[in-house]
């Protein structure tokens, strides 16, 4: 297991993208991004900050269900 980089919230919601997150709003400093999967819904909020601290990302990666390796060096 790798190490997690520091990413920017557009870094992160570019990743979130790529693998099927649409960005559905934005209130304040925070971006609401969602993904339909079979009968439910993930929603994942991401600061837009222009670095996210690795105890958010962590927190961001288990909300999404995707793999870690995809935030990692």
């Amino acid at each position: 297991m790798g190490k997690l980089r520091v990413l920017s919230a557009k870094q992160i919601c570019k990743i979130l993208q790529n693998n099927g997150f649409v960005e559905i709003r934005q209130k304040g400093s925070h971006i609401i991004m969602q993904k339909q999967i079979e009968n439910a819904t993930i929603s994942v909020v991401i600061p837009n900050y222009s670095e996210v601290k690795i105890g958010t990302l962590a927190s961001i990666i288990r909300q999404s269900d995707l793999p870690r390796s995809l935030f990692e060096v």
